[in-house]
């Protein structure tokens, strides 16, 4: 590595500061956008994380007063950045300066969630909050928030510390300085942070990705030393190494596409990096995982733009990062990945709205937009797909359009990263509308990474389209889980199936529960339950959740309605009653897709030891 690194920043991809013949490449448009979203952070007031919102996570579980802040003056930062990157006049210089002696005056630009990271050396967070709720200047804790903090300022640093000797020397100094004592030397020093090693477990996610692409960034543009340089680029790749080492060889990202960005997507980001830091000697683009894992995203996407199967912590509907989709698939040579970038980004218009994030991905995406404008564009609508090591099956009734029935379903298991207990469950759309779906995840806050998290309704099987066998629900744990999964893919019919009974404790009582869902394309989809309990001893129940206005209109038959059609569960009448639940909403996060309330639709089975029941949904146009 010593031998292999660039010697200084001649790699560099973007134009110098200096250089506004290359800054002015760029379209008018795009800069003036950039230059309009600086001039709101003018004489910007830059508010200070005080001590009371630290402690409003071990106080109450709210993170976000905390967070809101801390989020509000990055906004600032990059906003006031771009614009001066785009105009180069000198008009946002003070402001920057501003932003940036906030940040170097904060004792920590870590999270108030992620203190846990006191607690060195456990499996996973319990809910303790460690040592302190409070920063430690003398125990820095590198998360999220710190690197995404530290790579910004690494950045800033490289483009205008010219520009700021000639207001002081002090400014430069001082950015090296904050980033060497909370960053850098840290990272050299210690292991113990839980996304270098997975503590030794191998336990490891997009922490990973995400915090070393952070770190990678800092050293690249501020560390002068060139052993330690070396030495710390090398330890970056080792750490990288596990998260691709425990990454599904089908290329599935069991947290869920939500978090696709932040781990493939992230991944990418430091490949890519080194990839400069390296002049093209260290570049893996063209491994067979690495391309796999660029293809999850395209191959969950469902419809307009914005739904995805959302099993884990996922919202059904995210907003991808377009341009990282685009070079991701250029890198790979993956014609459907840069498809759906231009797709995307024309559909958020980012050449004339371009998004302001985290300085570094953001100029890959700037520095790329004449690439993606005349190249064609495309929704990635497969026909069919299954992740066998994620056990995750997706079909539609035809190839390229959103037209008719798509299904998503999944094994797996109940230890998963990011996990909701709902093995077996399934999404399902008709004309791309959602008719069952997985509600997704509401607002983080204490309990959700606590061991309360599944008092959470979001994260029970009894709020996904599962069964509740003998009145139990699944429970969490790597051991609860499906057994005997299979897929099988012909031109007229596709089916998954998976015997879900190993994903609910003793307490049960079921011996075997073979959940399998078949689309017959152009017809309907059929939900069945094959099923032995030891005993009875409570109620069972088959429970589907959806957005749709829906009620039972006749003894069998459930009607759900979306624009354009009225979609019908049929099941049997004899020995199974139905009945229409009211899931209220009062998350803001998950009010924003859903409104004001869910249903779940309750099939109550029949009393019986053994069991063998269907229902059949399928549309009937308006």
């Amino acid at each position: 590595m010593k031998e292999t690194l660039v010697k200084d920043n001649s790699w560099v991809p973007f134009p110098k500061y200096s250089d506004r013949t290359g800054w002015e490449k760029l379209p008018l448009s795009v800069r003036q956008k950039y230059i309009e979203a600086g001039e709101r952070y003018l004489d910007y007031g830059w508010p200070a994380v005080r001590a009371t919102e630290y402690l409003a996570f071990s106080r109450t579980g709210d993170r976000t007063v905390m967070e809101i802040p801390q989020n509000q003056r990055m906004k600032a930062l990059q906003s006031l950045v771009l614009a001066e990157l785009s105009e180069g006049r000198g008009r946002f210089m003070d402001d920057i300066v501003n932003g940036v002696f906030s940040f170097c005056e904060q004792t920590s630009w870590c999270l108030s969630a992620c203190f846990y990271m006191h607690n060195r050396g456990k499996d996973s967070w319990n809910g303790e909050l460690g040592e302190t709720n409070l920063p430690d200047v003398e125990d820095p804790i590198i998360d999220l928030w710190v690197g995404e903090m530290a790579a910004d300022l690494s950045w800033i640093w490289y483009f205008f510390h010219d520009e700021f000797d000639k207001i002081s020397p002090v400014i430069s100094r001082r950015i090296k300085y904050e980033l060497k004592n909370k960053v850098l030397e840290p990272f050299y020093e210690r292991n113990d942070y839980w996304w270098i090693t997975g503590w030794g477990r191998g336990s490891v996610n997009n922490w990973t990705p995400w915090c070393n692409y952070n770190v990678l960034t800092c050293i690249a543009l501020i560390e002068d030393d060139p052993e330690k340089k070396s030495e710390g680029v090398y330890k970056t790749m080792t750490s990288v190494d596990l998260f691709f080492n425990v990454y599904a060889d089908d290329g599935g990202c069991d947290e869920g596409p939500s978090y696709w960005g932040v781990a493939g997507g992230k991944a990418f980001d430091y490949l890519t990096l080194l990839n400069f830091m390296t002049k093209g000697k260290v570049a893996i683009f063209d491994d067979p995982l690495i391309k796999a894992i660029g293809q999850y995203i395209c191959l969950a996407y469902i419809a307009d733009g914005k739904y995805f199967m959302n099993f884990a912590d996922a919202s059904a509907q995210i907003h991808p990062n377009a341009g990282i989709i685009y070079r991701y698939g250029e890198q790979t040579g993956d014609e459907t990945m840069m498809r759906f970038g231009v797709y995307l980004l024309d559909m958020y218009h980012s050449e004339t709205q371009p998004e302001i994030a985290s300085l570094g991905p953001t100029l890959g995406n700037l520095f790329m937009l004449k690439d993606y404008l005349n190249k064609p564009k495309e929704e990635p609508l497969v026909a069919s797909h299954y992740f066998p090591d994620l056990q995750v099956a997706i079909a539609r009734d035809k190839a390229g359009t959103t037209d008719g029935f798509y299904i998503a379903a999944k094994g797996g298991n109940n230890g998963e990263s990011h996990n909701h207990n709902d093995v077996g469950s399934c999404i399902i759309f008709y004309n791309g509308m959602p008719v069952l779906v997985d509600a997704g995840v509401g607002t983080y806050t204490r309990e959700t990474f606590s061991s309360d998290r599944y008092k959470i309704w979001t994260m029970q099987s009894t709020y996904h389209n599962l069964p509740l066998i003998n009145g139990v629900a699944q429970t969490q744990g790597r051991q609860y889980k499906a057994l005997s999964a299979k897929f099988a893919d012909s031109k007229s019919t596709v089916t998954f199936s998976t015997d879900i009974a190993g994903a609910y404790p003793e307490t049960a009582k079921v011996e075997k529960w073979l959940r399998k869902y078949t689309l017959q394309r152009n017809k309907k989809v059929i939900i069945s339950d094959q099923y032995e309990l030891k005993e009875v001893i409570g109620g069972t129940q088959a429970r589907f959740l959806t957005p749709c206005q829906c009620s039972v209109i006749l003894p069998g038959i459930i009607e759900m309605k979306i624009p354009n059609a009225i979609i019908r569960m049929k099941y049997r009448s004899d020995g199974i009653s139905a009945r229409i639940e009211k899931k209220q909403i009062d998350d803001p996060k998950l009010k924003n897709v859903w409104g004001d309330e869910l249903s779940v639709i309750v099939l109550d089975y029949p009393t019986k030891r053994t069991g063998n029941i269907s229902v059949e949904i399928s549309a009937v146009l308006q």
